[in-house]
C-alpha cells in the first residue's frame, strides 16, 4: 500500500528515470518455476504434483491473518474463511464463552462496543516519547532506580526523543509530498476532463490519448510523479490520491509530535486500559473494518479458493482464513498484537500471518509473551521484514523473534523478505524496497507486483510489499502443516528454510537502499535464499516427526498468558 512504500520513492528521487511501461508479467507469477516458466516463483505446481503421486492427503488447516481487515464476501474467499463453529452469528451473545461476543471470522481488537471501528493510529514514536515523557525526562542519566523492563522502555524513549529533534529530513519530505501532491491533483483534474473517466491506473492511461495538449502536458506529469514517487502502476488514480493525502497527514501530525501529543484515537473508540493487559475483551466482531485491501490481499495469496475456475489461486488449498484484525493505518498497537496471537492460538490457528512492523515497541514484552505463548502450542509465526531499504540486523525492527533480557529466539518465528524477477520493474532478484539482514531475515520470497484479491466482491489487483512476501511464505507452511499434520511448527520452518533455491553466487543482486551496489543473495539473509514449494514439500515428506517434549528446549520467558 502507498503508506508502506512511499518512502521508498523519496529514496530514489533523485535516481535514473525511466519509463512506467514494464514487460507484461503473468499474473500468479510468484506460483511459477524458474526452469518451466522462466520466474523465479515457487515451484507450487511441480510441488501438488509430488503430493499427487506420492497420494500424499490434506487435512484443514487454520491460518490467522492478522491484519487491517478482509472483505468476507469476495467470491474467491468466502468459501475458505474461517467460521467459529461455536458462534451463532448476530446474536448478541457470546455462545462459546471465550470472552468475544460474535466472533463469527474472528476478532477485531481495533473496534469500540458501539460498533465503531478504528481507522487511523498515530506513529509509535510519537505516542511513546510523550506517554513516557514525565516518567524519564528527569532520568537522564541516573536509571539505576529502573527495572529491566523500564530501562527497555527509557532506551526506546530516548531514541524516540533523538529522532524527534533531528527532522529536518522530514521537513524536506513533507515539503517535497505536499507539492507533488498539489501538481498529481491538477494533473488527475484535467485527465479526468479531458479522458471522460473517473478513475484510471498508470498502466491504463500509457495507452490512452488525451485530445489536448493540454490533456497531453497532464499525462506526462500525472506519470511523472507516480514514478517519482514510486507508485505501482496497477493503482488507481483515486486511491494513491487518497492515500498520498493520509500519507502527508500521518507525516506532519508525526513531526510535530515533539511539542503536540498525537491525538488519542484509541480512547475515543475502543476505550479500554491500555496499560493493563488483562483488559482484554474489548473490540468487536467486524472483521473488514473500514480499510481491508491490505488483509484481503493478503488473505488471497494465502488461500484463495485453488481450481474454481474464477480469479486466483492461492498457495494452500485446504486452508481456512481467520482473521484478526489488529493493523490500523498508522503504527500498531502492542495490547493488539499480543492479544491477537493469544486469541489466534486460543481458537486453533496452526500458522499465523503478520505483515505489519514498526521501529519502536515499548510493550514488547506482551508481544514476546504471546509469541512464546504459541510457540509452546505449535503455532508458526510468519513476519514481514519491511519496506524501508535498511539491514534489520543493525535498525531496530518489531516484531522479532528475539526475546527481551535473554539470548533466547523464538523457534516459531520466521522473518521474511521480498524477491522479486529481472524481468520485472528494476530487473533484480531482490525487491529494492525490501528490507535484509544475514541473521535476522530468514529467507526471501516473491513480493513485488503480485496478484490477489481486493475488496469487492470480484475484485482483484496487485500489490507489492514484504507485506506479500510473508502470506506467500504462511501459504507454504499451511500447505505442510495440511499435508504432514504430524511435524512440529519447528521442523516446518525447517523445511521451508532447508529447502530454498539458492540463487547462483555469480548473480549479484542490487543492494535494497542503493543505486548500483552489488552484493551475493547470500549477505541479505540467513538462508541465502528464495522459497521453494516442492522442494519444502520433498524435506518436509522426508521427515521424522519428534516427539511433543523434544520441540521446545526450556522456556525462559516468564510472562505468562493474561489471566481469564
Amino acid at each position: 500500500m502507498l503508506r508502506k512504500h512511499l518512502a521508498i520513492g523519496i529514496i530514489f528521487l533523485f535516481s535514473f528515470f525511466c519509463s512506467i511501461a514494464q514487460p507484461d508479467v503473468p499474473h500468479g507469477w510468484h506460483l511459477l518455476d524458474s526452469a518451466k516458466d522462466s520466474f523465479y516463483g515457487i515451484s507450487l505446481d511441480k510441488a501438488y504434483q509430488f503430493l499427487k503421486e506420492k497420494n500424499k492427503k490434506s487435512k484443514p488447516v487454520i491460518v490467522a491473518v492478522l491484519d487491517g481487515g478482509v472483505d468476507t464476501s469476495h467470491e474467491d474467499l468466502k468459501n475458505i474463511l474461517w467460521r467459529n463453529p461455536k458462534e451463532i452469528a448476530g446474536n448478541g451473545k457470546d455462545d462459546d464463552k471465550n470472552g468475544y461476543v460474535d466472533d463469527v471470522y474472528g476478532w477485531n481488537f481495533l473496534g469500540g462496543k458501539d460498533g465503531r471501528d478504528l481507522k487511523k493510529a498515530s506513529d509509535e514514536r510519537s505516542r511513546i516519547y510523550h506517554r513516557f515523557k514525565n516518567k524519564f525526562a528527569a532520568l537522564y542519566p541516573d536509571t539505576t532506580s529502573l527495572n529491566e523492563n523500564e530501562k527497555f522502555q527509557y532506551a526506546q524513549w530516548k531514541r524516540a526523543a533523538q529522532e524527534l529533534n533531528k527532522n529536518s529530513e522530514e521537513q524536506m519530505e513533507i515539503m517535497f509530498l505536499e507539492m507533488t501532491s498539489k501538481a498529481i491533483k491538477k494533473h488527475d483534474k484535467i485527465l479526468r476532463e479531458d479522458l471522460g473517466i473517473d478513475e484510471y491506473t498508470c498502466e491504463k492511461l500509457e495507452t490512452m490519448e488525451p485530445k489536448t495538449k493540454q490533456g497531453r502536458d497532464a499525462k506526462f506529469g500525472y506519470l511523472s510523479c507516480m514514478k517519482m514517487i514510486g507508485i505501482d502502476p496497477d493503482e488507481k488514480n483515486t486511491t494513491t490520491i487518497s492515500e498520498l493525502d493520509e500519507y502527508v497527514e500521518g507525516k506532519k501530525e508525526s513531526m510535530n509530535a515533539k511539542d503536540n501529543p498525537p491525538p488519542d484515537y484509541r480512547a475515543d473508540f475502543i476505550k479500554d486500559d491500555y496499560n493493563n493487559i488483562n483488559d482484554k475483551f474489548y473490540g468487536n466482531g467486524d472483521v473488514m473494518g473500514p480499510t481491508p485491501m491490505h488483509g484481503t490481499h493478503v488473505a488471497g495469496i494465502i488461500g484463495a479458493e485453488r481450481n474454481n475456475g474464477i480469479g486466483i489461486d492461492g498457495v494452500a488449498d485446504n486452508v481456512k482464513i481467520m482473521m484478526v484484525r489488529t493493523v490500523p493505518d498508522g503504527d500498531e498497537y502492542d495490547k493488539d498484537i499480543a492479544l491477537g496471537i493469544f486469541y489466534a492460538v486460543d481458537n486453533g490457528a496452526k500458522v499465523i500471518n503478520m505483515s505489519f512492523g514498526k521501529s519502536y515497541s515499548p510493550d514488547k514484552r506482551w508481544v514476546d509473551s504471546a509469541i512464546h505463548y504459541a510457540e509452546s502450542k505449535d503455532v508458526l509465526i510468519v513476519h514481514a521484514a519491511g519496506n524501508e531499504s535498511t539491514d534489520i540486523d543493525v535498525k531496530e525492527n518489531y516484531p522479532n523473534a528475539n526475546y527481551l533480557f535473554s539470548n533466547a529466539k523464538a523457534s516459531n518465528f520466521i522473518t521474511v523478505g521480498a524477491s522479486s524477477d529481472p524481468k520485472i520493474k528494476g530487473g533484480s532478484l531482490v525487491a529494492d524496497f525490501s528490507n535484509y539482514g544475514k541473521q535476522t531475515v530468514d529467507v526471501f520470497a516473491p513480493g513485488v507486483k503480485i496478484y490477489s484479491t481486493l475488496p469487492g466482491k470480484h475484485e482483484y489487483g496487485n500489490l507489492q510489499g514484504t507485506s506479500m512476501s510473508a502470506p506467500v511464505v504462511a501459504g507454504l507452511a499451511a500447505l505442510l502443516r495440511s499435508y504432514f499434520p504430524d511435524l512440529s511448527a519447528q521442523q516446518i520452518k525447517q523445511a521451508i528454510e532447508q529447502s530454498v533455491s539458492i540463487p547462483d553466487p555469480s548473480i549479484r543482486v542490487i543492494k535494497p537502499g542503493t543505486k548500483n551496489e552489488l552484493v551475493s543473495f547470500a549477505e541479505l539473509c540467513r538462508t541465502g535464499g528464495i522459497i521453494n514449494a516442492y522442494g519444502a514439500v520433498v524435506t518436509a515428506y522426508n521427515m521424522k516427526p519428534v516427539k511433543q517434549n523434544e520441540k521446545l528446549p526450556k522456556s525462559i520467558f516468564k510472562t505468562t498468558k493474561p489471566t481469564q
